[in-house]
């Protein structure tokens, strides 16, 4: 039996709270929701034959006025940056804020989720800057909370890393 917390970090309205609620209860609400401090979520699952819970910490958005606390990421196993497709300027935040949890926790499993991808045609987020990221070797996935497209398996990914 296992049991992992997992910070969502980025930018506001990036979609970490829609992330966690398609891959909990598998639906999609199109009002906004602001998360105030944090919201702690938790899942049952199987990584091959163990059975366990990830505790999904959804932490409100970053942005010039608010940082992330420090205290909300401590003891984290792993974490999944998101950024918007939409909004370049969000990838740039998920990156600040993977120095800051490398500094904070040292080397623990990541991923990054490119959100939004029900709307590609509207992406700021170019070919180029998602190369950059894989030369990095940073795990990447494209996803849509409104679709339901490549949350399951970015969360399966991550736990696989976690627990494997």
């Amino acid at each position: 039996m296992f049991q992992k917390k997992i910070c969502m970090l980025g930018a506001f309205a990036v979609g970490k709270t829609s992330l966690i609620t398609r891959y909990i209860t598998n639906s999609f609400d199109t009002k906004y929701h602001t998360t105030i401090g944090v919201s702690i979520k938790r899942k049952s699952l199987c990584v091959g034959q163990e059975e366990g819970h990830l505790l999904l910490w959804d932490l409100a958005g970053e942005d010039e006025f608010h940082q992330i606390q420090p205290t909300y990421v401590r003891g984290a196993d792993g974490y999944l940056l998101i950024a918007d497709g939409t909004r370049q300027t969000t990838l740039e935040t998920a990156s600040s804020l993977h120095q800051r949890m490398v500094s904070a926790l040292g080397e623990i499993p990541f991923m990054v989720l490119l959100n939004k991808a029900d709307l590609i045609d509207e992406w700021e987020v170019d070919e180029q800057m998602i190369s950059e990221l894989a030369a990095q070797s940073w795990g990447l996935i494209e996803t849509s909370a409104k679709t339901g497209l490549g949350v399951e398996d970015a969360f399966a990914r991550l736990a696989g890393y976690l627990v494997g």
